[in-house]
Formats: structure tokens, sequence, C-alpha cells
């Protein structure tokens, strides 16, 4: 099988490169506006990952690890930029485009653990892991000058992407409110799927499960998986009968702006996410 091409296209095990790329990115799309509070992001969101945040402990997963957020902050940024330069209304202003990327960098803040509550890793938060992401982002945007509407913006974005939530029924004070929810989401879903080694992180993917499972104390008939190879055996139809329709149709095809180049240049984030599909279709076959 043809290796699919890594569609990052700088390290995201890096945040500093991913710093420096948003940043590239934000001074071509608008060249005359100073970037006033993205910088402060990703140093908070580094301290928070890495465990130097005095109220909270590092991250402990491995699955909703600091380079998933980056990938899909780098994914995000892609998506926003490609529907920017493709002229599409409703225009992404400056600092909706620098919120919308700090909701990136805080969406899955929800996972980490208080000092206090050394108990487990923070997947047991997880199916309720959004709610404390926008507790999170509600609590330190103030701090980096954030007005109401761009807090409001950004906890919508947050919101939007909780497997549960059906975006169009969501309401949204703005246009550009909804756009910047379904671009996240995107970012979110196609940053795992998309991601190198995706199969081999599914191991991962599973313990996250059964640990918030037990602590939510599921009867074994309501657990989310049986087993690693329960969660392998359903990924395909997720992708195949859930993602690529929400991609399409409840996230307003967003996905399509990431095309290189648009729009009918090659798409590498569905093309790494349909590789890896084939890799674990291919390992249940021979299972």
């Amino acid at each position: 099988m043809t290796p699919a091409i890594p569609p990052f296209p700088v390290s995201t095990k890096d945040s500093v490169e991913v710093e420096r790329f948003t940043c590239e990115v934000f001074r071509q799309l608008f060249p005359s506006t100073p970037i006033e509070c993205m910088h402060a992001a990703f140093r908070e969101v580094t301290r928070l990952f890495v465990g130097e945040n005095p109220a909270y402990l590092a991250n402990d997963l491995r699955y909703h690890d600091f380079e998933h957020t980056l990938q899909a902050t780098v994914c995000l940024v892609e998506l926003l930029a490609g529907r920017h330069r493709a002229g599409v209304e409703p225009l992404v202003k400056p600092r909706q485009f620098e919120f919308a990327v700090i909701s990136a960098l805080l969406h899955d803040a929800g996972y980490h653990k208080l000092r206090s509550d050394p108990e487990g890793t923070g997947a047991k938060y997880t199916f309720f892991h959004v709610l404390r992401s926008c507790a999170f982002a509600a609590s330190y945007l103030p701090t980096i000058g954030a007005s109401a509407p761009e807090i409001e913006q950004a906890l919508g974005a947050i919101n939007c992407t909780g497997p549960a939530s059906k975006i169009g029924r969501l309401t949204f004070p703005t246009p550009v409110g909804r756009v910047l929810g379904c671009a996240l989401t995107t970012a979110d879903y196609l940053a795992q799927f998309a991601a190198p080694g995706y199969p081999d992180k599914l191991g991962s993917l599973y313990r996250e499960f059964h640990e918030s499972d037990e602590f939510m104390n599921r009867a074994p008939s309501e657990q989310a998986f049986t087993s690693e190879q329960d969660l392998m055996e359903h990924t395909p139809a997720f992708w195949e009968s859930f993602v690529r329709p929400q991609l399409e149709n409840e996230f307003q095809g967003l996905y399509r702006y990431l095309a290189d180049p648009y729009p009918d240049g090659p798409n590498h984030y569905i093309l790494a996410a349909e590789h890896n599909i084939d890799v674990i279709k291919r390992r249940l076959a021979t299972s």
C-alpha cells in the first residue's frame, strides 16, 4: 500500500513550530493586522499541557494529547486560510480568525485534572470534557483581553466539538459563529483520522473510553466498546457512515477548502484519513 502524504505542513510535535506557522499564515491573510492574543494563548496552552499551570496537572493521555490539539489547530488554520482565499462570505475578520485559533488550542483543555485530583487520567472526563473546556476558556479568555462577543464565539465553537452536538440545531449570534463552529469540528475530526499512525492509536483511544465508562459506573452492556478490537471493527463504518456525511452536510462541507490548490487540487487530509481507514480494514481482514 502506498503511504499517504502526511497532511500537516509543519511538525505537530513542536508547539513553537505550530505557532510560527500559524502566525505566518495570519500575516499572509491580514498583513496590516497585529497579532494580539494568539501568542499568549500558545504560551498558556503549552504551560497547561506540560504541567506548568499552577492549578492543573500535565496532560496524561496518549490519544487526546498535546499533539492532537496542535494537529487540530494546524488543520483549522489551513481550512480557514483556504476559505479566506476563496473569498467566501461571510468573511472571517482578523480577530475572529485569531479567536478561532485560540478555540482550537483550548478545545480539549477539559481533559486536564486539577492538582487536587491525581486519581486516574484525564480520560475519565471524556463524556463531559467539552463542558470543562468551555469552563476553562471562559475563565481564561478575559485575561487576554477577549471581549464578550469573542468569548461567546470561542465557547460556541468549542461546544460544537462534542460528539453529540447537533450544529444545525444550535443558535449562533452571527453567521460567522456557525462557520467557525463547523470549521473547528471539521478540524477536530480530520486531525484525528488523518494523523500519521492513527490506526496504531486506537488502543489508546479504547483505553480512554474504557476509563471514562468505569468512572461513570456504566454497566458493561452500556459501555462504548467491549475491547480494542471492537473499537477497530466499528471505526471504518464510523468514518464512512457518520463522519463523512457530517463533514459534507452538518459541517457545511468546509473540508473542501483544504484542497490544495482550491478547488480542484488534492485534499491531503481526506486522502490521509481514507488511507488510515484502508489500513484498519486490511488489519481487520487478517485478524
